[in-house]
């Protein structure tokens, strides 16, 4: 038995929002902006909630993935910034795709929440009990910024992925590793959903995202390159044998030290940070629906996900397509 994936899926709100604009509430610009972390713009859901976005990206998945919402049995949503507490963002996607007979909740492990939740959907499929999950990574993060923190705000923007995981008789997911490290001294913390885009809301920070991006920085560049080093060691590949990397898009400087360090040639490492920014869980979907869109991946094509993020959490596993 086989887990792989049959179908993605991605949306992304309409409004833009340049790095340029950003010089209304901060003390930057664009060259600086590009220079440091490889963003040029984001996108802000003005008018569009995280469940309506998380809905979105699974209906694009299930279209892709030729199948009906009827045949999901199992929908799991990875976030940190629900705007309610209940019902949790799975059921109301339950609900709004008609899922009716599907079990659903939400994960919590910030940037790696989707790979999270793929290896979640793995071992519940494995088990012969389900059959077909959804995996969906959707984020609001601008209702979570200090726009006034310049160290954070030019980091993140809004977006949903999904994915649809099917038990199948080849290929899919061949080895996954996951690892969390508490962060002790706080160097990366929401306390609550707080603070919303100016441009949408009253701007409130008292308890917005603080992020000690040194710190940061230094766990992502490390824990990237023990990953995908762990999930191939476990797969018993090498690099040679992996047609892409698909990485969390954080920072391009991020990518471009694992680029460095895992000599793996940079075409193959897909990015779209530039567009999007840093969305979180969203991210990693988003980035794999894109490529499956834009290239051609072939029978047999082995792709990566590796993520990091808050709690600390890190993880990756290698598919086959």
């Amino acid at each position: 038995m086989a887990i792989s994936f049959i179908g993605t899926g991605s949306f992304v709100p309409d409004f833009v929002l340049e790095n340029d604009d950003l010089k209304q509430w901060v003390d930057t610009n664009n060259e600086w902006i590009v220079e440091r972390t490889g963003i040029k713009e984001r996108h802000i859901a003005l008018g569009v909630t995280l469940t309506e976005m998380a809905v979105s990206a699974s209906k694009s998945a299930i279209e892709d993935a030729g199948i009906t919402a009827s045949e999901i049995d199992l929908i799991i949503v990875a976030t940190i910034s629900s705007e309610s507490r209940l019902p949790s963002v799975a059921c109301v996607v339950q609900g709004e795709i008609g899922a009716d007979d599907a079990m659903a909740f939400d994960i919590n492990a910030a940037c790696s929440g989707f790979v999270y939740g793929v290896e979640v959907a793995e071992k519940m499929l494995s088990s012969g009990i389900y059959k077909t999950a959804l995996v969906i990574g959707s984020e609001k993060l601008s209702r979570l910024i200090n726009w006034n923190d310049r160290n954070t705000c030019v980091l993140f923007g809004d977006a949903a992925g999904a994915a649809v995981l099917r038990n199948t008789e080849k290929g899919g997911i061949i080895a996954t590793t996951f690892k969390s490290i508490p962060d002790k001294k706080g160097h990366l913390v929401i306390k609550n959903p707080a603070s919303m885009f100016p441009l949408e809301e009253k701007l409130e920070i008292d308890q917005a995202m603080f992020m000690s991006g040194p710190h940061v920085f230094k766990f992502a560049t490390n824990v990237m390159v023990e990953c995908v080093e762990k999930v191939l060691e476990k797969a018993n590949l090498t690099k040679d044998d992996i047609a892409y990397v698909v990485p969390h898009q954080a920072n391009k400087r991020i990518i471009d030290h694992a680029v460095q360090k895992l000599e793996i040639p940079e075409d193959k490492f897909f990015v779209n940070v530039d567009k999007y920014g840093n969305t979180s869980s969203a991210s990693v979907p988003l980035a794999l629906d894109e490529l499956r869109r834009q290239r051609e991946i072939k029978p047999g094509d082995k792709v990566i996900l590796v993520a990091f993020g808050g709690g600390l959490t890190a993880g990756a596993v290698i598919i086959e397509f």
